[in-house]
């Protein structure tokens, strides 16, 4: 079989400005992260895992809050630890809660500015307050905030110096579903600038609604990089569920089930779920059977090229 995780080499990205390099980090005689190499580029990225498989750890590494036990990473071909001009350019919201809660949101923001040496702070902050949709409560202080609130006042925070490189650790924890789709909105729209926005998440759904391309992290390993779409064509000994909405199903499972392809059909009064291991073969084959047994069909769809079938598919070959 072709692994999911050659679907493409995790470290082909064209343009890279953050690079992973056959890095691990240990504490003590836990390995956290083992020799993991990956890139990423303009755009949005999701960094999936889930809890427990080394993504934050992988992060702090990256942007020079822990040092790799071997191996090493660059942000714009520099490495953070060393060469901390390189953070005028990152932003980074952490996964804790980061914040003092003795301040307001708006002196928060401003206080980031400050120390990022942005010009006008206040300005910048208003501006970062404005595009998190936090400016009618800036003036409040950061203690009387819900999660969701600090979650955005700390993207306002990593956002003020205007960087090029954003990292996020799990920074949709805690908001409500309106503050959930303004951020994702955000973030797309960072990546569609040509930034390069890395998001961790363990939520699948989060994830697909957002990132271009996935990097998936099982027991602090690399499992897989790519697009979805890629990683699914890529586990190729795998049967694919494809869902037919017809007018007559029993009809049509039938004449399916003479497919050579088709391992099992499944049907409802709405349809029939087909297990394949040759979509393209019965995707072929469905008009040729809707025509012989006199079949309307109406939809045609892939039920598992979704990221939560793919990670699914790679914890359980773990």
């Amino acid at each position: 079989m072709t692994g999911p995780h050659d679907a493409t080499d995790a470290r082909d990205v064209s343009d890279p400005t953050v690079v992973v390099a056959d890095l691990s980090k240990w504490f003590g005689q836990k390995v956290a992260v083992s020799e993991v190499s990956c890139s990423f580029g303009p755009g949005v990225t999701g960094l999936l895992g889930p809890n427990g498989a080394g993504k934050t750890t992988l992060l702090r590494v990256m942007v020079g809050l822990l040092s790799p036990s071997a191996g090493k990473a660059t942000i714009l071909g520099r490495d953070p630890k060393r060469h901390h001009g390189v953070y005028r350019h990152l932003g980074f919201v952490p996964e804790d809660e980061a914040v003092y809660n003795h301040m307001s949101a708006r002196r928060f923001v401003e206080w980031s500015a400050a120390l990022y040496k942005v010009e006008n702070a206040r300005s910048a902050a208003q501006r970062t307050l404005d595009t998190v949709q936090l400016t009618e409560d800036a003036d409040r202080s950061l203690s009387g905030f819900s999660k969701g609130m600090r979650q955005r006042a700390k993207v306002a925070a990593a956002l003020v110096h205007d960087p090029q490189v954003l990292i996020l650790d799990e920074p949709l924890n805690g908001t409500d579903p309106v503050q959930r789709a303004r951020l994702i909105d955000l973030f797309v729209r960072l990546g569609g600038e040509g930034r390069t926005i890395i998001v961790s998440s363990h939520v699948l759904a989060e994830v697909d609604r957002m990132a271009d391309r996935v990097v998936a992290m099982v027991n602090g390993r690399l499992a897989a990089a790519g697009s979805v779409a890629a990683l699914r064509d890529a586990m190729s000994d795998t049967p694919r569920l494809i869902r037919i909405d017809t007018d007559r199903p029993r009809r049509l499972a039938r004449r399916l089930l003479a497919g050579i392809w088709v391992e099992s059909v499944r049907v409802d009064p709405a349809g029939i779920e087909v297990r394949t291991s040759d979509a393209g073969a019965l995707g072929h084959d469905i008009p040729v059977a809707a025509v012989e047994t006199d079949s309307v069909v109406t939809a045609v769809s892939a039920e598992d090229d979704s990221l939560e079938s793919v990670f699914r598919y790679l914890v359980d070959q773990r």
